[in-house]
């Protein structure tokens, strides 16, 4: 059940002793993992708690199996979409919410800012090209980066094109989810390029892997279904499909991932306290990394297309990244 920690006199005056002014928190709940580490019972309980307090049904289990649920059910009408220049309160979960984010704030240099980019930093757009960090957001990234130890862009995009989109100097950037920083996934480019090249749709190709949108699709079901047939004949090559945000991506069947990548930064870093921000699927092997650290904070940034289990598995739920701007210059 959702609730609001006292007044608003109140709630200002706590995030002002934890140095957290800005914009109120709605809260639900935030973990802090060093003390579940010893309660599994309790992370587990966590793990299958929604978001809003709704509680699952065979519809949404159906949405997290198949993408086709997505496509039938999730509409983009106009009407309905969140805007992503306005931000709104992010829902938190846990009382000891802006109490957490002030002790990842309180000793910056020993923990770790990592981010996705699009639909994070950047708002989603119709065209991959078309996508691009607000002047706002890059300024925030900058000040991140000057004050914590470690702060990391984990993108799809390869590790050159998301420091050419975020341009901010003092950022590590890591691509293709992770599989810039595995040496074998090279060996896999040049596979995954001739399959994409006999497939009937038009695919960005990222180095190490390929990716079909149908976010221009004028039958999205169509498309979907097509893609879908796809992802089974690459999946009978040797190669490893993944369902996005209106997307499908084929990646090397190479242990690398987002969470494989968030575990390499912590450690070469030497660091145990990390948040982490992500929209989409590959996120939640990111989401997941964090299960070790001394402090984790996982944002998710919400859309109409965010999976079930990325929302689920979130301490802080934002509903654009104009809202988590917002929650990032609380650090």
């Amino acid at each position: 059940m959702k609730s609001r920690a006292g007044n608003g006199a109140d709630r200002r005056g706590h995030a002002e002793q934890n140095g957290l002014g800005g914009p109120h928190l709605v809260v639900e709940g935030v973990r802090d993992d060093a003390g579940e580490r010893d309660q599994p019972d309790r992370r587990q309980r966590r793990r299958h708690r929604f978001p809003l307090g709704e509680v699952q049904d065979e519809d949404q289990q159906r949405h997290r199996d198949d993408p086709a649920a997505d496509a039938e059910e999730r509409t983009e009408e106009a009407g309905g979409k969140t805007d992503q220049n306005e931000p709104h309160a992010p829902i938190v979960r846990g009382v000891e919410a802006e109490a957490l984010l002030a002790r990842l704030a309180a000793e910056p240099d020993r923990a770790a800012i990592l981010l996705d980019v699009d639909g994070v930093l950047a708002p989603i757009q119709t065209r991959p090209e078309q996508a691009h960090v607000p002047p706002e957001t890059k300024a925030e990234v900058e000040r991140l980066a000057a004050r914590y130890a470690l702060v990391a862009c984990i993108s799809g995009r390869t590790g050159d094109d998301a420091r050419r989109m975020v341009g901010v100097e003092g950022v590590t950037y890591v691509g293709s989810h992770g599989l810039e920083l595995e040496p074998r996934a090279a060996n896999w480019a040049e596979r995954i390029r001739a399959f994409a090249r006999e497939v009937d749709w038009p695919f960005e190709d990222k180095g190490l892997t390929v990716s079909f949108h149908y976010r221009e699709a004028e039958d999205e079901q169509a498309a979907l279904e097509y893609l879908q047939e796809v992802a089974d004949r690459a999946r009978a090559a040797g190669l490893v499909p993944r369902f996005g945000r209106k997307v499908l991506e084929l990646r090397p069947p190479i242990d690398a991932d987002k969470g494989t990548a968030v575990r390499h930064l912590l450690a070469e870093h030497g660091l145990s306290r990390a948040l982490y921000a992500g929209d989409d699927t590959t996120d939640i092997d990111a989401f997941r990394a964090l299960d070790g650290p001394e402090i984790a904070v996982r944002i998710a940034v919400s859309s109409d297309e965010a999976p079930d289990e990325l929302v689920d598995g979130a301490d802080i739920v934002v509903d654009s990244p104009a809202a988590l701007l917002e929650l990032l210059r609380l650090l």
